[in-house]
């Protein structure tokens, strides 16, 4: 399968396997094609999941992680790319409608846009909050100080 991609795409693909789990770095130009063709031609109909890494030392901060599965093949895969901080992505909701909240989630909690979203907004924080608590770079007792002032009417208890 990875040969016929980077057949298809050149380099910017590479394949690696960790644990006994496969995975696949991808230059971020070409993440929506691969997804799209991962989807349409390798049969991985399902996105379980999409998450982030924050590696705040690095010049490209962020590793993006979708985690694909292959009912038919009874396969799964990771697909992961690289953007820096302030760098947004497209949306990969046309490809597969979960993804709707999974980016959702990947904005709320680490600021990456996608591009082309539906309703791109936070969802499990309130839309006032400032901040992205999975950013290594949020300290573990850092909250909204003045969201929580205003909004709930008390001190901190941090």
């Amino acid at each position: 399968m990875v040969a016929r991609l980077k057949g298809m795409h050149g380099s910017g693909i590479e394949a690696l396997t960790h644990l006994g789990q496969n995975y696949m770095v991808v230059d971020r130009s070409l993440m929506p094609e691969i997804l799209q063709v991962l989807r349409n031609e390798e049969q991985f109909d399902y996105c379980v999941d999409i998450t982030a890494v924050h590696y705040p030392k690095r010049e490209k901060q962020f590793d993006v992680v979708w985690v694909l599965y292959s009912f038919p093949r009874n396969e799964r895969i990771r697909v992961k790319t690289q953007i820096a901080d302030g760098a947004s992505l497209e949306s990969s909701v046309p490809i597969w409608a979960t993804a709707n909240w999974l980016e959702r989630e990947v904005y709320d909690m680490f600021g990456i846009k996608f591009d082309g979203h539906p309703d791109l907004k936070r969802i499990l924080l309130p839309d006032g909050w400032k901040g992205y608590p999975l950013r290594k770079d949020y300290g573990i007792l850092q909250q909204d100080n003045e969201w929580v002032q205003i909004n709930l009417g008390i001190e901190s208890g941090q």
